[in-house]
């Protein structure tokens, strides 16, 4: 039983802790139900809850929340294209987001998946200062995926 200036009053009955909290106009909280005995405190519940609220409010506002964006590729991409692509990707992985990366085949170019995997290993290269290969490249149906994570810095 502790008290509401912080002290401890020692084990008490519950009927005779309720019967204090009644004295000070005030609530008996559980604190730690899984104690042995439970430890119950003499507070405000409503000052109680609004700083509990306050507390996963500031928790929530120092979470990183990273999400997931994703860039399309295909086997045939030209020069350009893929230096346009590659340098979104690393503005991704700059702003802390992971990435996405799709190789898409259509028709017949699945059967030269070697093309597609020498492709999103130059990717790998390309963003090794900016990112870390998280999920190496799979295929999935048609699509080739490779998943990268920001790097720590």
């Amino acid at each position: 039983m502790i008290d509401a200036a912080g002290q401890q009053l020692g084990i008490m009955a519950p009927d005779q802790a309720m019967q204090k909290a009644i004295e000070q106009g005030l609530d008996l909280v559980e604190i730690s139900p899984d104690a042995r005995p439970p430890v119950c405190k003499i507070m405000d519940y409503g000052k109680f809850k609004y700083a509990q609220k306050k507390k996963e409010a500031e928790a929530r506002r120092h979470q990183v929340n990273t999400t997931m964006k994703e860039v399309k590729f295909r086997p045939k991409i030209e020069q350009h294209d893929y230096e346009t692509k590659v340098s979104r990707l690393k503005d991704f992985l700059g702003e802390g987001h992971k990435a996405k990366i799709t190789m898409m085949f259509r028709g017949r170019e699945i059967t030269h998946q070697e093309i597609a995997r020498r492709i999103m290993q130059r990717i790998a290269d390309d963003l090794k200062e900016t990112g870390v290969v998280e999920s190496f490249p799979k295929l999935e149906g048609r699509n080739m995926i490779m998943v990268v994570a920001p790097s720590a810095k």
